[in-house]
């Protein structure tokens, strides 16, 4: 890899990365709210580590 493709690809991942999580979906039952566990970041980071590990093939 040249410096400049690394450069581009280093700026593609930070992008990525820095991109904000997306909000929990609205419901309209409150019986859901109750029932929904709340969440929190090493949930958020789990679910991510997973989906990447599903695209990896071994």
């Amino acid at each position: 890899m040249d410096e400049k493709q690394l450069a581009k690809l280093i700026k593609k991942t930070v992008a990525k990365a820095s991109k904000p999580k997306s909000q929990p979906r609205k419901t309209y039952d409150s019986t859901l709210d109750v029932t929904r566990r709340p969440t929190n970041e090493k949930d958020d980071e789990a679910a991510e580590l997973f989906e990447i590990m599903k695209k990896r093939e071994f």
